[in-house]
Parts: C-alpha cells; structure tokens; sequence
C-alpha cells in the first residue's frame, strides 16, 4: 500500500511540474508592430516592408522629422504602399522611405 501511494505521489508531482513549465513558457509572436522606431531593431530583413499603408503624407513628415529628418519634401506613395521622398539628415541630401510598419530607411 505505501508503494502504491508513493508512486501516486510521484506521478502527481511530475505531472503538476509539466503543467507549471508549459504554463510559464514565454510567449513570442511573428506580428509585425504596428509602428516601429527606427531605435529598434527593423521588424524585417528587408525594410522597407510593402503593405497597405495607413499613414498621411503629414503623419509620415511628422515621423521624419521628429527622428531628426529636416526639409522633408517629394513625398509620395509608391505602388508596394511606401512612402518615398527627400529630406535633410545631418547636413547631407538623402532619400528617405516609411513603410506601413513605421520602419525609416535612407540612403
């Protein structure tokens, strides 16, 4: 009878660990954000991402310039949904786009 109650004890006890280690598992996800800082790591390999983009041309210029953009000018969609255009960063002339991630790439 003791054997019988240890075994017992002992299946619940495993069995209560697996459940514990399932439960506290971390979470992950493959969702994009929906609006990245260009501090972050990009969401992608390839920024700009093409999607459906939901940000006005203010919206966007407003994003440029308060992560140091001035002069933003020429801003237009293209035909993936990217905002293209051209502004000033740290002096020098670049080509700038922000895709529906909010992800800012130049060149």
């Amino acid at each position: 009878m003791k054997v019988a109650a240890c075994a017992g004890a002992a299946l619940t006890l495993i069995a209560s660990t697996a459940i514990a280690q399932s439960n506290n598992a971390p979470r992950t996800t493959d969702t994009p954000a929906a609006v990245a800082r260009p501090s972050d790591v990009s969401k992608t390999t390839a920024a700009p991402v093409a999607g459906k983009n939901s940000f006005t041309k203010d919206q966007v210029t407003k994003r440029l310039q308060d992560n140091g953009y001035t002069e933003v000018s020429s801003l237009m969609k293209d035909d993936q949904s990217v905002w293209r255009g051209k502004a000033i960063m740290a002096g020098k002339s670049v080509n700038v786009a922000v895709d529906y991630q909010g992800n800012i790439t130049a060149n």
